[in-house]
């Protein structure tokens, strides 16, 4: 009886935690970092000394624990998606809000039954059950402290070394970087990329960096756009700071072809084509890499 109350205590609350989750990626861009997202969800909702309250055997505090593992449901629901520590609104949990916490709860959970009807059996699942998404749990903590160290790094470089970084990761990419602006004015254009050599093949990619706090705003993807003028070129804008909903809607309704990346998508491209640098250019961000068992799906 105490396990079945305990249940239904953990589920109310759970349910007020990812409603209020999913409310603040609404209102935010949908996307925010695990920690962040965390900590303006403390913020929010009135937690008990039970909820705040550590387990013994893994040292998880409840709620957090709670919100991680009722996420998955909103995962397979296809509400929520999560990667390299930052977790995402879907246009379809987006509607999911207003059903408020309650039925937006059992809507999640009972698509998560219905995909873990569809898995092929295994009589150990059920016992591994509790240690997978402790893994799970574990895996997305360490993520998002490795994706923090990342962002650090990257925000402590001065502007030319960040530069050197992107032109670092075109050529890990398979790029011809003839091209990295020197210190002082470049004419807009702070790389300059090649699939040859010599320019000959598309795409031709300019660039535009900025590192800094502030987004980039829609006049300065404007100014890059300008820049396109043969065809075969791509305009590419690196910012730190990301973009403004101008600039990104700017962006996608262009004529001509320009990519925005954002400090988390630089360093997911980074990691994804790391083992392709050369190593003077590894070593201008070294990565290790760290292994946990896999969760079978």
């Amino acid at each position: 009886m105490a396990d079945t109350k305990a249940r239904g205590k953990s589920r109310v609350l759970a349910a007020d935690l990812i409603h209020t989750a999913m409310r603040i990626l609404r209102d935010n861009g949908k996307e925010m970092p695990m920690r962040e997202l965390m900590t303006r969800v403390e913020k929010e909702v009135d937690l008990s000394d039970w909820a705040k309250e550590r387990y013994e055997k893994s040292g998880y505090i409840r709620w957090e624990s709670i919100l991680h593992f009722y996420s998955i449901d909103c995962v397979k629901a296809g509400y929520l998606v999560k990667k390299k520590g930052v977790w995402y609104l879907t246009p379809e949990g987006e509607e999911a809000v207003k059903m408020g916490p309650a039925k937006l709860l059992d809507s999640a959970t009972r698509a998560y039954q219905k995909w873990r009807a569809e898995q092929p059996i295994d009589a150990t699942t059920e016992a591994g059950d509790t240690a997978a998404d402790e893994t799970s749990m574990a895996f997305e903590e360490v993520e998002q402290i490795a994706m923090s160290g990342l962002e650090r790094y990257i925000n402590d470089q001065n502007a030319y070394e960040f530069q050197d970084l992107v032109a670092a990761l075109l050529r890990g990419m398979g790029y011809y970087t003839p091209f990295v602006a020197p210190r002082g004015k470049d004419g807009g254009v702070d790389v300059m990329a090649y699939r040859d050599p010599l320019g000959t093949q598309s795409p031709r990619i300019q660039m535009q960096i900025k590192h800094r706090g502030a987004p980039a705003s829609v006049q300065e993807v404007r100014q890059l756009m300008g820049l396109l003028q043969k065809e075969g070129d791509v305009g590419i804008f690196v910012s730190t700071g990301g973009f403004t909903p101008d600039a990104k809607t700017t962006a996608r309704g262009s004529h001509v072809h320009v990519e925005l990346i954002d400090l988390s998508r630089f360093i997911a491209l980074w990691q994804e084509f790391y083992e392709k640098l050369k190593d003077e250019d590894k070593s201008l961000m070294p990565l290790t890499p760290i292994y946990f068992l896999a969760k079978k799906e």
